[in-house]
């Protein structure tokens, strides 16, 4: 008996939407910077005894500083790795893995979350 291979849903058709509680600003430069809380007992721990800060910022380079407003819940990872392609041409090769990979690291950190994961 064959074993029913799992489908997966392919990266590119995800829609990704930025994280709520995210604040955020766009510098003079373009630099997008994302403020994240430190929450829970051992960060407050932190903020108390070793005078840790409550935001940590987070600034992105050029490529995620440009792809970050764009996330609006409404539009494609593909959709966005084309307006990339758009606006940096053949800078950004390989456009769909690099797009991708930021996509996988930005969801890892709870940045954002896609839409239609779960979607068939």
């Amino acid at each position: 008996m064959k074993k029913k291979k799992k489908q997966q849903k392919n990266y590119l058709d995800l829609i990704p939407e930025r994280a709520p509680e995210l604040t955020w600003s766009k510098g003079e430069d373009g630099i997008v910077t994302l403020e994240v809380e430190n929450t829970g007992i051992f960060n407050r721990i932190a903020q108390k005894l070793f005078k840790r800060p409550k935001y940590t910022k987070v600034h992105m380079e050029k490529y995620g500083s440009f792809l970050w407003p764009l996330i609006d819940g409404n539009r494609t990872v593909m959709e966005l790795a084309d307006l990339q392609k758009a606006e940096f041409g053949d800078e950004v090769e390989p456009l769909y893995p690099r797009v991708v990979k930021y996509m996988q690291i930005m969801e890892s950190y709870n940045f954002i979350s896609f839409k239609n994961r779960d979607i068939k």
